[in-house]
């Protein structure tokens, strides 16, 4: 993969079966930024949209078998209609068929969405839970 190849400007929307998927598969691959799979299915709302917009290209030095990821911030939306952030490392293959949000509306929403919603760590915490359920 080309290392000067620029990150990817586009929010994606992702259903809950993409987001189990993508979560299944950075665990399968031992990817850095991930969550358990088995929280996610049991937190986020089976019918919810969430949001990925990638920040910052990663791979693992130590593990050259593994293809450089978008490390993307991730927005899930629990089933109790809550916000939490999170990261999520995807491979480019499975970052680009996603689908994107085009409407700069949309776009402008989410962007405040992000910056109010609790990480999983702090909705934990504030839950009661504990961050150790990860």
């Amino acid at each position: 993969m080309d290392f000067d190849q620029p990150l990817p400007r586009e929010l994606k929307a992702v259903r809950s079966a993409s987001l189990f998927w993508l979560e299944e598969r950075a665990c399968d691959l031992g990817l850095s930024q991930r969550l358990d799979p088995v929280w996610v299915q049991v937190n986020a709302a089976p019918d919810g949209t969430h949001y990925l917009r990638p920040a910052l290209w990663h791979s693992l030095s130590h593990r050259p078998d593994v293809p450089r990821q978008l490390r993307c911030e991730l927005l899930i939306t629990l089933r109790a209609g809550d916000r939490v952030r999170s990261l999520l490392d995807v491979l480019p293959d499975d970052f680009t068929p996603l689908p994107k949000v085009t409407s700069r509306e949309e776009g402008m929403q989410v962007s405040q969405l992000f910056d109010r919603a609790f990480s999983v760590r702090e909705w934990l915490l504030r839950e009661g839970e504990g961050a150790d359920r990860l």
